[in-house]
């Protein structure tokens, strides 16, 4: 596939893409976002995470343009997205979760079309082929499938070439080719030096893709890192079993708390050594209960942000032990 950078452009660019210095971006009466700070550079994928209300979509509003703050600071690409905002449009690509697209026009023509605002832009038989729509290039977008539209909207949002491209739920209702698909676009981008941020509640696409991580919960960043940053070393064995067993009696025998995640899905908090998988399984036997899926390793990316994002003075602890900015102070939510 061409580069998805300009010509001019070097194949890897390096430096900052996007810099959000203490941003706050107000609704009336309600502080949707209060002094968020954060950055993500060229060649990077940065996946912004939070419960809904969180302040993502108001970030990345503000980002492309579209949403105005009433303080700090915002750098994509090397302009203002509020005052100069005409020129920053040709260098970001956007990917919208629904709609924008006239419903009998078919992928091939929709694309030539956007393809004709740009100077350079990809041909959109390339990106046919490489998001697997190929074979519903003359398909009118009304009759195309919900996962199909979105692969549509991602190729949309790069046939421009941008330099910064915003995702927000790419894969989201792709079937698992198409997922693959994108995946691998995704990681192209990276590799020309794109700048992506990734918005998505699709946590393991999340950890496949994402260099690093920022958790909003609130209006505010409560941790940011790699995943592996910010499940802090905590390892854990995680077992499927009969729900409502005994887990104060296995925590006793395990030294470590044993919680019941769903119905008959259990996490113990303890590294996973062969004694204490050798504890488990002899006490499940005791009782006569079969022992299914046992995974163990590091913390989950789902376990660690329902961490972050249920317990106030928890989510505030570990945000300060990982240096993220706005830890603490949480008085607007956003819409």
């Amino acid at each position: 596939m061409a580069p998805l950078v300009p010509a001019a452009q070097p194949a890897t660019s390096h430096g900052t893409a996007v810099e959000v210095r203490d941003l706050v971006v107000r609704y009336g009466e309600l502080t949707a976002v209060d002094g968020i700070s954060l950055t993500a550079d060229y060649g990077e994928i940065v996946a912004l995470l939070g419960p809904n209300g969180a302040g993502k979509t108001t970030t990345v509003e503000a980002l492309e343009g579209y949403r105005s703050p009433i303080a700090g600071s915002l750098r994509v690409a090397g302009y203002d997205p509020s005052s100069e905002h005409r020129q920053l449009v040709s260098h970001i690509g956007v990917v919208l979760q629904r709609g924008g697209v006239y419903p009998m026009m078919s992928p091939e023509r929709v694309l030539r079309l956007f393809a004709s605002y740009y100077e350079q832009p990809l041909h959109p038989g390339e990106l046919l082929a490489r998001l697997d729509l190929a074979r519903v290039a003359r398909t009118p977008y009304k009759r195309l499938s919900g996962g199909e539209q979105q692969r549509l909207a991602v190729a949309l949002a790069l046939v421009g070439r941008p330099k910064v491209a915003f995702l927000d739920e790419p894969t989201a209702g792709v079937d698992p080719v198409g997922r693959l698909a994108v995946r691998e676009v995704v990681n192209d981008l990276r590799s020309d030096g794109v700048c992506v941020v990734l918005t998505s509640h699709e946590l393991e696409e999340v950890e496949r893709l994402a260099d690093r991580i920022v958790v909003l919960n609130r209006g505010h960043v409560v941790a940011s890192g790699r995943a592996e940053e910010l499940a802090g070393g905590r390892e854990e064995i995680r077992f499927a079993t009969e729900q409502g067993v005994d887990t104060t009696s296995l925590a006793a025998l395990l030294g470590a708390a044993v919680v019941e995640t769903s119905s008959g899905r259990y996490v113990a908090a303890l590294a996973p050594s062969p004694q204490a998988v050798a504890s488990l399984t002899s006490w499940l036997a005791e009782r006569n209960l079969v022992l299914g899926d046992l995974q163990v390793g590091r913390e989950r990316l789902e376990d660690v942000f329902i961490r972050l994002v249920s317990g106030e003075s928890e989510t505030r602890h570990f945000a300060e032990e990982v240096g993220a900015d706005g830890a603490g102070r949480r008085r607007g939510t956003r819409r």
